[in-house]
């Protein structure tokens, strides 16, 4: 019988060893379908959720099934184990030896059960991503999505959009050119669902790849990968067909576990900014349920409630200049946790020299 350390040691050993053999475009698929579905979870949680069970979709604690669903966990389910902060009130002593003058602090974590939703039984859950997939198997819907997405990045932020015809792009879909910030999608692409996701490639390039990116300098199959791994991402998680995708380079930097940490960390933090940007918009378009008044104190929101407060204030014209202070709160945080992370890990940043060249898909 392991002890408490042993058994935590052996969880943790487990998530690390899963990670380490997405080393094939289907497994890679599979972590992150996990990041999709979970994208509000931590790194280490979604490293845990994948290990112990990659088909989760939706999880919950045992008493919150039954307190906020009405569902039952089902007699002799397992539950998936995942890491929660332990909080501790902080003493004047504490507080001094700490430098800090916060009441709280996380002092460790523990390891708590949660089950996912089909190891329950009781009244159905609907959630965003169910009305969005259902409305955007309408075409019509796609090319407002993505006509609605290209608009808000001309509109409010620094990067360009336009589109230019298939035969003037080389073979490619489209393209980041790093030395404008400028994305080119090509116009007359008649599967709407491929521009929306070509868009959402090319903008994860220009926020991992562009010239004042903390990862510019990455290879190019390395950014490659990246990017289309965060379109992945970010199409299934509004319920769009992504059996067609081709993530096979993943297997170039797999075998180093710096490596592929670093590289999934970055997914997944350019891959949550895109969830949010593409939630607000949904709902802006009616694909979605009705948003609630928002709060407008942007540095106490959580990422969840940041969104939300973009879903609101894109109904008020007037509001415009909170709505960009959302976006622009939105992409510091993403960028301040990208550069944390390439502090953290200098050794695994490697010069380019045709990062400044347009990146092609």
């Amino acid at each position: 019988m392991p002890t408490k350390e042993e058994w935590k040691k052996q969880l943790v050993d487990n998530a690390e060893q899963q990670i380490l053999n997405l080393t094939d475009s289907d497994k890679f698929k599979n972590y992150l379908n996990t990041v999709a579905k979970f994208h509000r979870y931590s790194a280490r949680n979604i490293d845990l959720i994948y290990s112990q069970n990659p088909e989760a979709t939706q999880i919950a604690g045992f008493k919150q099934w039954k307190n906020d669903f009405n569902r039952s966990v089902n007699k002799g389910e397992k539950g998936i184990r995942i890491a929660a902060p332990m909080i501790k009130k902080l003493t004047p002593e504490d507080q001094k030896r700490l430098d800090t003058t916060k009441e709280k602090a996380i002092v460790g974590y523990r390891y708590i059960p949660v089950f996912d939703i089909s190891q329950t039984s009781g009244e159905p859950v609907l959630s965003a991503k169910d009305f969005v997939k259902e409305n955007l198997a309408d075409h019509k819907n796609v090319t407002n999505l993505y006509n609605e997405l290209k608009n808000y990045l001309n509109n409010n932020t620094d990067i360009k959009v336009s589109e230019k015809r298939l035969s003037e792009l080389g073979g490619a879909k489209g393209y980041f050119q790093p030395s404008t910030n400028e994305i080119v999608i090509g116009s007359d692409e008649p599967d709407n669902a491929l521009k929306l996701e070509t868009l959402y490639h090319e903008y994860a390039h220009s926020q991992l790849h562009g010239l004042t990116s903390e990862f510019k300098d990455r290879p190019r199959a390395y950014q490659e990968t990246q990017a289309e791994a965060v379109a992945y991402v970010a199409m299934q998680n509004i319920g769009v067909d992504t059996s067609n995708y081709s993530l096979g380079y993943v297997a170039t930097w797999a075998k180093d576990k710096a490596v592929i940490h670093s590289a999934l960390s970055e997914i997944q933090q350019v891959s949550n900014k895109v969830i949010e940007l593409s939630d607000g918009l949904t709902k802006q378009l009616g694909l979605q349920e009705d948003p609630k008044e928002p709060e407008h104190d942007l540095k106490k929101l959580s990422a969840h409630d940041l969104n939300k407060s973009y879903q609101g204030l894109q109904q008020k014209a007037q509001l415009k200049n909170q709505l960009n202070d959302v976006h622009q709160e939105i992409s510091d945080r993403t960028q301040k946790q990208l550069k944390a992370f390439a502090e953290e890990n200098p050794e695994i940043k490697q010069p380019d020299p045709e990062y400044d060249q347009s990146l092609k898909r």
